[in-house]
Order: C-alpha cells, then structure tokens, then sequence
C-alpha cells in the first residue's frame, strides 16, 4: 500500500479497496478523511479556551454476497499502517459473516457514479491567513462590540472564531473514485443584558462563511448579538389564543428542515412519516416550492458526489405544495422501488443514510416589514425551546418566545409562552412568504407567515 506521504487520499482509498476485495469482499466502499480546525473562544476580553487539531480516519464498508443479498458490515480507524489497514479489512470481513442477509443491500450501478466536474468554491486557503493572535482579536472584537452597544449590555457568555479545512476521498469496487476539499471559518458571540427589574437575557449573533473575506466583520456580528438580546428584556406572557404567527427566518428554517424529515426515504419506507403515501398530492399551500440543490457553488451543503458516489444534483421537494420527491439513497431508493435522489449522506462508519445538500424555501416577493404591514395582532417569533414534533401524526407543540404584533409593528417581547398545531396544516397554512432569504447554514428559509395556530400562555 502506498505510504501516507506518498499517497494521495483517493490512492488510499483506492487501494484499501481492492486489499478488501482481495480478501473476500464481493464489493466494498471506503472513505478517507483529514482536516484540521481550530477554536478559540473568549470571555469579557480573556481567552478561555483555544484548540487547535487535526484528525484523520479512514471507514472500510464490505458487502459479502449471500443466496438472499448480502451481509454489510463497516469499520473505521485512524491507523494507516499496514497493520491498522489489514485489521480494518479482517474486521469488517469478519463481522459481515455473521451479520443478517439483507435483500435491498448493495452499491449502485456502474453507470449511477460520477462526479460534478469544475471548482464549486469550496475551499479558500484564507481560512487560515489570520496569525493565531489575529484569530483571537476577532473572537475579542465581536465580543466587545456587543458589551460597548449599550450600557445594559453587561455581561457575556463570549465571543469566538473557528476556522477549519478537511479533505474527503470516497472510492468503491465498481470503478467510483472521488475526492474533494472544503473550508470554514466562523465568528459569534452572546451577549448577556439586564433588564429594569434585574432580570437577565441572553442572545447571539454570528457569521458563517466559506472564506475569511466572506465572513461578516466582527463589530456587525457584536452589534446584531447586542441588538437581538435588548429585544428581549422585560418579556411577558400573552393570553391563550389563536392569531397568525410569523417565523423569523432562523426559526423558519427547522420547518423547512421537518419538510426533508418528512420526505426522507428512511421514514417513508418504515411508514414513519406523514408524507407516506402521499407523492403527487398537495401538501402544502401552492405558494410554497422546497428545493435541495447540491450544486450551488460555495453552498454549504454542496458537495460533488453524495455518499454512494452519486453525482451532486439539484431536486424540487415540494414544487407549488405539492410533493414531488421523496429524498432517497441508493437503499432506500430499491427499498421502495425508486431511484436515488443523490441524497446518501455517510459518516466513516456505518450503512448511508439520507441527508440534504442546500435545502431552501423559495423566497416569496414581499419585504418582512410589508408582510407584517397587514397583522392587527399576532407572534414573531424568535427561539424555540424543545424537541415537540411528531413526523408520524405531524403534531407539533413547542415552547416558544419572540415579540408581539400590534397593528403591523413589532412591539414587547413575548416569552413563556407554547405554540402549537400541526405540521400537515401548518404547511398548508402559510399565507405569506417573505424575499429576505439568505442562506447562514445548509438550510435557509425567508419568514414565514401561519395562521390556525395556538399561543398558549395565561
């Protein structure tokens, strides 16, 4: 095998392949891995923690052909010795033998794999311009734009930078091989305000970008944070009741999230979700189209081939409410007698499962305060709390906070407070759509408007 210095990381790849296919593998997958990162996170002006490290790893998948499928096992290691490489490969041979049969298992076909050809923008060697005492003044200049915002501003929780790069090779035994890199960096902080009867409330604020000269500057970052938590200070509770909510985009995005839940392959074929049975039909109102687009360049949910090898691709959810796709693998695309969506998603061991690329509602025409402009009274809101989702009934209840709409503007903040409904009707609810969409993540929605929903407070 070639050495670690030598090699790059598909050659790796490459060649752990063809050791498990020597060994007895019918087919066999690898994926190989390095990167490095590092954290810095201050507090009132003083570093309390700094990391910097690397990693690698390598994860061996075998498939061992059987009367009724075959047997899968996986392994993972951060030896790349021979002797580590050779006891990855036993040790996953050895586990596949006494594993179950499994029908549906197996690699996709020859013709399936490819890769998306020319630069997406994923990495920029800038990432890691900044000196390490550079690094640490953008953690400690966000964090003091914040405390210097206001005199309520009066403590922190801190502020921070990340920055990381990292390297992928996938390769399998039916002729896919595949390598790419990727960067990140990161700034925040969450600043800590008391309000006028000494009550304490806490927010933040952050910048998320590909590239350093990407990234927000570190006193608009503090001053958004600064902003956000002010806007919470002497909250109060509403009365029990039904009025439109709006999302704000940060909280909108975890419904758009419950739309790829729902139409994911591995909840469709164990009739976990409800959207099962429901491809063609209307499920949401005709305003609304969610699309997941691994191929948007620079995006942070693009890559140039998914984790079966499958080319990155760009597939309508939900086109004009109604749902178009379910979002499959390779597995879960045979399971139901389908073709993959392009959507596997794999950590260094284990079987794929399903994830997304860039995953968007599609922006609406009206600006956020016009679409405020016509709500006499309702909620905007601007955190959750819990986990109160159900994807097999829809039902959703979660505890909430944000501020009250009074005839069109934003007014007093509103916490200790439970909004509730449930998905399957929420989605068919949402009346409005905001042109505010700005991706700070994989996921991104513009606000939302929904009405039927519960408040439930005094």
């Amino acid at each position: 095998m070639p050495t670690a210095v030598s090699a790059s990381l598909e050659q790796i790849a490459a060649e752990i392949v063809r050791q498990a296919q020597k060994a007895g593998a019918s087919d066999a997958e690898v994926t190989v891995r390095e990167g490095d990162e590092f954290s810095v996170s201050v507090r009132m002006g003083e570093v309390e923690t700094l990391k910097e490290a690397g990693s690698r790893g390598v994860g061996l998948r075998v498939l061992v052909a059987s009367d009724n499928g075959y047997r899968v096992a996986s392994t993972s290691t951060s030896d790349f010795t021979p002797e580590g490489i050779a006891h990855l490969v036993n040790g996953a041979l050895a586990l596949a033998r006494v594993s179950s049969e499994d029908p549906f298992a197996g690699l996709a076909e020859a013709s399936e794999f490819g890769s998306l050809a020319g630069d997406l923008q994923l990495f920029h060697e800038d990432v890691y311009k900044l000196p390490t005492a550079e690094r640490i003044e953008y953690a400690r200049r966000t964090e003091a734009a914040s405390l210097a915002f206001d005199t309520r501003i009066t403590n922190s929780a801190g502020g921070s930078f990340d920055a990381g790069t990292g390297r992928k090779a996938f390769a399998n035994s039916r002729g896919f091989s595949g390598e790419y890199r990727a960067s990140s960096c990161s700034i925040s902080c969450s600043p800590i305000a008391t309000g006028s009867a000494g009550e304490m409330q806490r927010d933040y604020w952050y910048s998320y970008a590909r590239s350093l000269g990407a990234l927000e500057t570190p006193e608009s970052v503090g001053e958004t944070a600064a902003r956000r938590t002010l806007r919470r200070l002497d909250g109060r509770k509403v009365k029990t009741q039904q009025v439109p909510i709006v999302f704000s985009p940060e909280v909108a995005r975890g419904l758009i999230g419950a739309i790829f839940d729902a139409a994911s392959g591995d909840s469709i074929y164990r009739g976990a979700s409800f959207f099962t049975g429901m491809l063609g039909q209307q499920v949401a109102a005709e305003s609304i189209t969610v699309v997941d687009d691994g191929t948007i360049a620079g995006g942070f949910g693009t890559s140039p081939f998914d984790g079966d090898g499958l080319p990155s691709r760009r597939t309508v959810l939900v086109e004009n409410g109604v749902l178009k796709h379910y979002m499959l693998n390779t597995y879960t695309a045979r399971k139901l007698g389908m073709k993959s969506t392009g959507s596997a998603a794999r950590g260094l061991a284990g079987n794929p499962g399903t994830g997304h690329g860039n995953l968007f509602l599609k922006a609406g025409s009206i600006t956020p305060e016009a679409l405020l402009k016509d709500i006499p009274a309702g909620l905007y809101v601007t955190e959750l709390i819990g986990q109160g989702v159900n994807m097999v009934t829809g039902d959703y209840s979660r505890g909430a906070s944000g501020l009250w709409i009074e005839n069109g503007e934003l007014t007093f903040p509103v916490q200790e407070i439970t909004i509730a409904g449930n998905l399957k009707e929420m989605f068919r609810n949402i009346t409005a759509i905001g042109n505010d969409l700005v991706f700070r993540g994989s996921v991104a929605s513009p606000t939302l408007r929904i009405d039927g929903m519960t408040i439930a407070g005094e």
